[in-house]
Parts: C-alpha cells; sequence; structure tokens
C-alpha cells in the first residue's frame, strides 16, 4: 500500500515538474510575440558590415610585384599569378591576375600575407550571378573601387537596433506608433524624388 502511494507522489512531482518547463518554455515564447519584427527592407534598407568584414577582394595592380606569395599561403592555391620577366629592369611584369570567388573561402591569408598590400577587403556581399563563372573576377574587375553602403542615396544602412526608435536600447513594451530609426521603403523613395526635382531646378 505504501508502495502505490509512493509512485503516486513521484507521479504528481513528475507531472508538476514537466508543467513547469513548458510554462517557461511558453514565456520565453509569449515574451517575443510583444517583440517588434527586425526585417530589413533589402535592398533599400541594408546593415552596415562589421570593420573586420571578409567581403570581396580589393586588388591595387600597381602594387603587385608577382611575388606568389599569395598563391603560396592559400589553402587551395587559388589565385592565378600570370607574369612574365622583364629583361630591361631585371624584374617580373604581371601581366594577369584573378580569384574565384566561387570557390574562394575568404580566409584572408593572402591579404594578411601580402608584402605590398596589394591585396584588401571590401565590404561588398552581394557576390549574386547566374552564372557561376562570372565570379571568376580578373585583375580589373578587382580593382574597382571598393562598395560603401554608407555612401549609397538610395539606402538606408541600419545597425542592429534600427527597429527601436531613436535611443531606445529595450525592445520590450514599444508601441509600434512609435516612429522608428530608419525609413520605410516608400520614404526613401519620395525623398529621392524630392532631391531630383532640386537638382533639376537647381
Amino acid at each position: 500500500m505504501f508502495n502505490f502511494f509512493k509512485q503516486v507522489g513521484d507521479y504528481a512531482k513528475e507531472a508538476v515538474q514537466a508543467g513547469r518547463y513548458i510554462g517557461q518554455g511558453l514565456s520565453v515564447t509569449f515574451d517575443h510575440m510583444r517583440r517588434r519584427p527586425v526585417t530589413v527592407q533589402y535592398p533599400y534598407e541594408k546593415l552596415i558590415p562589421s570593420e573586420r568584414f571578409r567581403g570581396r577582394i580589393h586588388f591595387e595592380f600597381d602594387k603587385c610585384i608577382s611575388c606568389e606569395v599569395c598563391v603560396r599561403v592559400c589553402p587551395i592555391n587559388l589565385p592565378v599569378v600570370d607574369w612574365e620577366f622583364d629583361k630591361a629592369s631585371k624584374k617580373k611584369k604581371l601581366k594577369h591576375y584573378s580569384i574565384d570567388f566561387g570557390v574562394c573561402i575568404f580566409c584572408g591569408n593572402c591579404v594578411e600575407f601580402c608584402p605590398t598590400n596589394c591585396l584588401s577587403f571590401t565590404e561588398e556581399y552581394e557576390l549574386c550571378v547566374y552564372d557561376r563563372h562570372e565570379l571568376n573576377l580578373d585583375n580589373v574587375a578587382m580593382g574597382r573601387l571598393p562598395y560603401k553602403v554608407t555612401q549609397d542615396p538610395m539606402v538606408t544602412p541600419l545597425r542592429e537596433l534600427v527597429y527601436l526608435p531613436k535611443g531606445v536600447m529595450n525592445p520590450h513594451g514599444v508601441s509600434p506608433s512609435e516612429r522608428r530609426a530608419g525609413l520605410f521603403p516608400s520614404e526613401i523613395l519620395e525623398q529621392a524624388v524630392k532631391d531630383s526635382e532640386n537638382s533639376s531646378e537647381a
């Protein structure tokens, strides 16, 4: 008889404990239901990459001395360096340089070990193409100036807390009617139209 009551008591304790665990999980769910969405209206809004972001590699043709250090330190021997020996100056003369970003793992070895700093990371992450062979960029494509999100007049750069009103750091209890830091796509387009009208009048 005592064994029976012990089993019932243990079962009741486990049921209460299970209910407590379920309640803890649901409390987190309900807590997130009251938060505002963290949706970035791409391409009208873009997040600013961090300072150490590894985007498309920028190549400066004039600085390269064709030492091929980047090829030796690359885990997959990816950079293609085509050079010829100039007898007059007795130095290597670079003819062609390319990297296939469809294969590149963005480890940063080539940028870190380059003796002349002719390679550097940019904040470009939009490497979208219809054909993967188009990701094989030569020295001309890699030599174009890096794209800056903050300098694009049609883009509102966002930080992590952009969905919150200015000065608010806590996402809980924020009224949906409060003004958020970033502009909506429609407002960005309206501002662009006004700016183009003002520039044409001037």
